[in-house]
């Protein structure tokens, strides 16, 4: 926090600033503590899937079978596309995959039949085929740019299987399956950060959700918030052997650069998310016959060590970069998985914008000149 010459008191970034109360997401970021509606994140990625938390984060409680069973039967109904949106993925396809997510999010509002309608249950209703539907458009674009062509839902496979079979056009393994969805889980919701909180000023406006989600898009697409992954991995292949991490690390932190995959705005402590990537990459990694990257990775949380003394500690994109790229998903679309999975979080930062909507409206400290006269253009020099 500083103080402008006119003592206005500054919070660059909003830091520590709260802007409204939610029920959605709690986070303790001094111990590394995460809740979703009050289930602590550790239960929640060890017991449960993307299907159910999604209910939980969107109706608020865990769902009874029968109600999970429906909820999943509608998922897996609304996952195709039109066939006009795959005709704007193939003109688009050479942009950057979340453009192209971006791009068809926004065109998939012309086809929503609740489009206009800000009730409660209509954004859920919006929301869910939004997250049904963007895995469709991914695995899509990802095809096309390849002169594939485009594999068909298959509705006998979950959310995060459909997916990986939809970008390969084969059956993942059992294993792969349960990573994904874990990842979906773990992305799912994080309070109001940069993405969410673009959603929610979008919504504060009254506008529909599909505009909404389209600026969650926009705004994780920036390195500075949903780059991380894709940054890990590449820094992991310019090491190669896990005996060059250290020297690796030693001369970026010596230049006073930055090890990517470290650091959060909010925890000060390990992400609680990282603990259940970080095994999983050291047994996908081993079944792969590639457990270099694994070794990589831990020499250089070894040499970061000395750092967590600043809360400076690993946080989730450090081991997903290494799932991602084991799994042999292209690079420029480790940032689209995240979003995959975040949908209903913004969908439920939306929701509760609604709730108790009031444009939201900051203000910045002036401090250029006043009253400067104006020179007619024959007068300037």
């Amino acid at each position: 926090m500083t103080t402008s010459s006119s003592g206005v008191e500054i919070r660059r970034g909003l830091m520590g600033v709260y802007f409204d109360r939610t029920e959605s997401c709690f986070i303790d970021g001094t111990i590394g503590k995460l809740l979703y509606r009050g289930y602590d994140i550790h239960e929640l990625a060890e017991n449960s899937t993307f299907e159910e938390v999604v209910y939980l984060l969107l109706y608020g409680k865990l769902p009874t079978r029968r109600e999970l069973d429906a909820f999943d039967r509608q998922l897996r109904s609304d996952r195709d596309i039109p066939d006009d949106v795959l005709d704007i993925i193939n003109k688009v396809k050479n942009g950057h995959p979340m453009d192209v997510l971006r791009t068809a999010v926004s065109a998939l509002s012309a086809y929503d039949p609740d489009v206009r309608d800000n009730s409660e249950a209509a954004l859920i209703r919006k929301g869910l085929r939004l997250t049904a539907m963007a895995p469709t458009i991914v695995a899509a674009h990802d095809r096309i740019r390849k002169g594939l062509k485009p594999v068909k839902p298959n509705p006998d496979l979950n959310h995060a299987g459909n997916f990986l079979h939809m970008l390969f056009d084969k059956m993942p393994s059992e294993e792969e399956m349960h990573i994904m969805d874990v990842d979906f889980i773990l992305h799912a919701e994080h309070g109001s950060n940069a993405s969410a909180f673009a959603a929610r000023v979008a919504a504060s406006t009254q506008t529909d959700l599909h505009s909404a989600v389209v600026a969650g898009i926009a705004t994780l697409k920036g390195p500075a918030h949903g780059g991380a992954a894709e940054e890990v991995m590449k820094m992991a292949e310019e090491i190669g052997r896990p005996e060059n991490a250290e020297p690796y690390a030693r001369n970026i932190l010596d230049n006073g650069g930055r090890v990517m995959g470290f650091g959060h705005r909010v925890y000060k402590a390990e992400d609680p998310r990282a603990r259940h990537l970080r095994e999983r990459s050291r047994t996908l990694g081993i079944a792969k016959g590639q457990p270099q990257w694994f070794g990589i990775l831990t020499k250089l949380q070894d040499v970061m060590k000395p750092y967590q003394a600043r809360g400076i500690f690993v946080n989730v994109d450090f081991f997903a970069g290494s799932i991602y790229y084991l799994m042999g998903i292209p690079d420029d679309i480790f940032i689209s998985i995240f979003a995959l999975g975040r949908i209903p979080g913004w969908t439920l930062n939306v929701v509760e914008q609604y709730r108790n909507n009031i444009l939201i409206r900051p203000l910045t400290d002036y401090n250029g000149p006043m009253d400067v006269p104006y020179v007619p253009i024959s007068q300037r020099n």
